[in-house]
């Protein structure tokens, strides 16, 4: 029977029909496992919500709302709630390393695990589709082996879903660099703060004010510091989601010696102004690192680059010279 079914498929779609007839059958099975996958229980806060949301807003709540920005969502994103079964990981464990990676890249909404989930999901299968479609016109055209289909397939498929994971790392190394530069001159400006008289909380507010045009990401977590103070929460446990949310050493350490000096009582001014040297002088050493790696990065460039012309031009007249001697040269 499977070999009637297969002479059939092969005599009416072509040498590919058994694999036309597998993507179909594939992608029949995703559409009717979708929906199962995708409902969700209804939730009774939702009805809540709903039923309270036309008291609650009024136009003048809605436009303070859009100037407010101490929530970063947005209202597409909230399409995605219904979905959060199939979008988020429910090990605890795993959603909290992946919240915690997303906040480290800057992204900050209750619905950023859904929706990087769902980039992974959307990427992965209109890349696969696009692989199924570059294999339908090359089939077309020409015969093609069995293992140039698979690889035309999942290639694309596995780059598209491993896009959203590796645009978010790019944004975690470039967000951490970002607060590694500025933290010295956020030092030292809080430290000028502070021995003119001003609190840590208001030192912090001041930072971040005036680190907002050069160093944005730095900024934004200082101000992220000052609202939750203000909000009345523990000075101590802010300090250290601020470092935990970076993911910096000079910034946990920084948490450690504020912690240890609102413990033991002893001056902020003196262990900012002593730390504040610390991160100049490892400032220093970085670049003096980046320099001294500068002539070892420069040798492949400089043999690849360089000695091929050199030599082509310091040897080739001669080998020229010797090709055309030995040419007229009668064995």
């Amino acid at each position: 029977m499977f070999n009637t079914l297969t002479r059939l498929l092969t005599e009416k779609l072509g040498p590919l029909g058994p694999l036309y007839a597998v993507g179909i059958l594939g992608v029949v099975f995703i559409a009717l496992a979708l929906p199962m996958l995708l409902k969700r229980k209804p939730d009774p806060l939702d009805r809540l919500k709903a039923a309270g949301a036309t008291a609650r807003q009024t136009k003048t709540q809605k436009k303070d709302a859009d100037e407010v920005r101490l929530r970063h969502g947005s209202k597409s994103s909230e399409k995605l709630d219904k979905f959060a079964t199939f979008l988020e990981p429910q090990d605890e464990e795993e959603l909290t390393a992946s919240r915690l990676k997303l906040l480290r890249a800057g992204y900050r909404s209750k619905s950023a695990v859904r929706t990087f989930h769902f980039a992974q999901f959307a990427l992965g299968l209109g890349f696969l589709f696009l692989g199924v479609l570059y294999v339908v016109i090359l089939s077309a055209t020409s015969d093609v082996s069995m293992q140039k289909v698979v690889l035309s397939i999942l290639v694309p498929g596995g780059a598209g879903y491993f896009l959203p994971k590796y645009w978010v790392e790019r944004r975690v190394q470039s967000r951490q660099e970002q607060i590694t530069n500025g933290f010295p001159d956020s030092l030292d400006m809080m430290l000028v703060c502070v021995e003119a008289g001003q609190s840590l909380d208001q030192s912090i507010i001041r930072v971040s004010k005036e680190l907002r045009a050069g160093f944005p990401a730095l900024a934004e977590e200082f101000e992220i510091v000052s609202y939750e103070i203000k909000a009345g929460k523990d000075k101590i446990t802010v300090l250290k989601d601020m470092g935990e949310r970076c993911g910096v050493m000079d910034i946990s350490s920084f948490v450690t010696v504020l912690v240890q000096s609102a413990t033991f009582g002893t001056s902020i001014a003196d262990a900012l102004r002593v730390y504040a040297g610390e991160m100049r002088d490892k400032r220093v050493m970085r670049a003096e690192e980046k320099a001294n790696k500068l002539p070892t990065k420069l040798t492949l460039g400089t043999m690849m680059f360089t000695l091929p012309p050199l030599l082509i031009i310091l040897i080739g007249p001669s080998v020229y010279g010797i090709a055309q001697m030995m040419g007229n040269v009668e064995f």
